[in-house]
């Protein structure tokens, strides 16, 4: 679980009921006709957008914006580095029982290409191929979060304007006038508060979490050809680690720094 997603999504709704409650009379923000308006309508036009397959996955998609990534660049690195230090030094058939100790599919699928002695070429239109697809699955998945987010303040615009013509339509009956005005205001109120604090961040974060994973599986692809090659071990850490960003560098650089220091600190 991502503390941090968890934690911004529950402050949100804190300082959000706090300040309706604070504001007075918070039973007010409570209507039955705007929420089936914006909900239902919202539901209903997601399904007709898409197919019954795809919506069956936005269960897990809502628990990937929420879960905590397990993918470790340094792990990855490292344990591509003890592969091609191992090649190079008992050959690539040495890999074939490492690689069914790798979790990750995408991975074992590669080295194992490797070990049977697939052309480098093939190998790399073969990963190449399987990340393409990966890619565009997750853009689909984004996809479905960011229509929610689109069409949730449209609903909300709708059950504004049913509650307008509820209202005009009591206008010698002064005691409807506020069931009108409530479900008009409140329906754009819900569907813009579903639309920027759950649909679009979730969109937002799994669009994130497609990012990095793609940049890992390129290092993987690199890194699995590399060691293909029979490059030198530390000419392939070298290459692997131009794929992290400046700020990834910058932070463990410093990290080394004050490792030295602390060191020196003791000896002293």
């Amino acid at each position: 679980m991502d503390l941090v997603s968890v934690v911004g999504l529950i402050i949100g709704v804190i300082l959000l009921s706090g300040a309706i409650i604070l504001g007075g009379q918070p039973i007010l923000f409570i209507d039955i006709e705007a929420m089936m308006i914006v909900g239902g309508g919202t539901m209903a036009a997601i399904m007709i957008n898409y197919s019954w397959a795809k919506l069956q996955k936005l269960p897990s998609l809502i628990r990937i914006a929420f879960a905590k990534s397990d993918q470790d660049s340094e792990e990855v690195i490292d344990l591509l580095v003890q592969f091609a230090e191992k090649a190079r030094r008992e050959g690539l058939l040495a890999l074939e029982q490492d690689v069914m100790e790798v979790d990750d599919q995408f991975l074992q699928k590669g080295v194992q290409l490797v070990v049977d002695g697939t052309d480098p070429e093939l190998v790399r239109n073969i990963l190449e191929t399987k990340l393409t697809f990966l890619e565009e699955r997750h853009h689909e998945g984004q996809g479905i979060l960011k229509q929610m987010g689109v069409l949730s303040p449209a609903f909300g615009m709708i059950g504004t304007l049913i509650g307008l013509i509820q209202m005009l339509a009591e206008l010698d009956d002064p005691t409807q006038l506020g069931a009108g005005m409530a479900v008009a205001l409140l329906t754009t109120f819900y569907g813009a508060l579903l639309a920027n604090l759950l649909f679009i961040p979730m969109a937002g974060k799994l669009e994130a979490t497609s990012h990095e994973e793609i940049l890992m599986k390129e290092v993987m692809i690199e890194g699995i050809l590399s060691i293909q090659a029979g490059e030198n071990p530390r000419i392939v850490e070298e290459k692997l680690r131009a794929f992290m960003s400046d700020e990834q560098t910058a932070e463990e650089t410093e990290e080394a720094g004050v490792g030295e220091q602390v060191v020196m600190e003791e000896n002293a």
